[in-house]
């Protein structure tokens, strides 16, 4: 077997142990029907990676609430019609072998009144995102900055949706906490512009995703919530949250703190290691519990990243889109398929 520390099981929780150190990392895809359900398509997209030997799969930004939209035709899972529209998809992978996680998503001010049912965005900050957004060619809406109220309203999103996913099936959640979407928007300071007790200090822009793994943790069990962050990542450039070092040194041991085990540093499409691998360097001495990352890695760097005890789970994205098969083709040595954008234009 070629590169043995790829395709040795790990236990994630009590409850969960992969297979392998493959996870499908969650890549927005807009297939999802009017209703913003899960279709059979999506389905047989998800079991081909399964069924490819992957040994996780984090799905698509799965949307908690209308309100919390910015794309098109991406799944929601905000009602009980939807959620259940994820149990062929569930019951796909499984029957795999594969573990799949929801990830739940609230865009925040990445979006538009086109995607929120007419009313504004909500953000820590009432200043719109720059540019166009690519999904209505429009520029991003104008957000309003959450009161408290509307804050522990969101919270309540998450942990509702949280419930579905779990009720339906799914092995795990993840809380998307990265990327630059709504909780991300309070951790970055160069967003956050709040004078209250959610802006200014490190720990203060960290208050909201801890009250929300609180809320989570508070509703559903803990060996089944991840969360995604993002402090080193690219978009449209390297970015990092500002006060990097002293954002990671405060925020992990207080997640740890609160009963999170399962942490996914992630850098979008960004080489792994000019990004997140500098902050899981950062990491691995605050965290002792599972670590996700990747980016892509080749297979010899992704395995010396688990042999030196770094990562648990490789997350991979383009590779798993052009290798379905992923997992297999590196156990046997063949030769891996390169990515190309054509292959977004449909589920494969």
């Amino acid at each position: 077997m070629l590169l043995p520390e790829l395709f040795s099981p790990v236990s994630l929780s009590d409850v969960l142990t992969a297979r392998n150190r493959f996870a499908m990392a969650a890549m927005t895809r807009g297939f999802a029907d009017k209703q913003h359900r899960a279709t059979p398509a999506i389905a047989e997209y998800y079991r081909k990676r399964a069924a490819g030997g992957t040994a996780l799969i984090l799905t698509e930004g799965v949307v908690i609430h209308p309100s919390a939209d910015g794309y098109n035709d991406v799944p929601h899972i905000a009602n009980d019609e939807q959620a259940a529209s994820w149990k062929p998809v569930i019951e796909g992978v499984h029957k795999e072998g594969a573990l799949i996680a929801c990830q739940l998503w609230h865009c925040g001010r990445i979006s538009h009144s086109d995607y929120t049912g007419g009313l504004p965005p909500v953000s820590s900050t009432n200043r719109a995102a720059e540019g166009i957004n690519r999904q209505n060619g429009k520029p991003f809406g104008t957000p309003v900055a959450l009161d408290e109220a509307g804050i522990r309203a969101v919270y309540g999103q998450f942990v509702d949706a949280a419930k579905r996913a779990l009720g339906a099936g799914f092995d795990a959640v993840q809380l998307h906490c990265g990327h630059g979407y709504l909780a991300d928007q309070f951790l970055d300071a160069r967003v956050n512009d709040r004078t209250d007790r959610y802006g200014g200090s490190v720990e203060n822009r960290c208050r909201f995703v801890l009250e929300l793994l609180e809320a989570t943790l508070a509703a559903v069990p803990a060996n089944r919530v991840m969360m995604r962050i993002s402090p080193s990542r690219f978009m449209g450039s390297l970015y990092d949250w500002p006060d990097l070092e002293e954002m990671v040194s405060y925020l992990l041991p207080r997640l740890w703190e609160r009963g999170l085990r399962m942490l996914d540093i992630s850098c979008a499409n960004a080489n792994y290691f000019d990004t997140s691998g500098r902050v899981i360097r950062m990491a691995r001495p605050l965290w002792p519990g599972i670590i996700l990352g990747g980016a892509s890695l080749k297979p010899e760097d992704a395995a010396a990243e688990v042999r030196a005890g770094l990562l648990d789970l490789v997350t991979w994205g383009r590779f798993m889109i052009a290798n379905p098969d992923l997992a297999s083709r590196v156990r046997e040595g063949k030769p891996l398929a390169e990515f190309s954008y054509d292959t977004l234009k449909e589920l494969v």
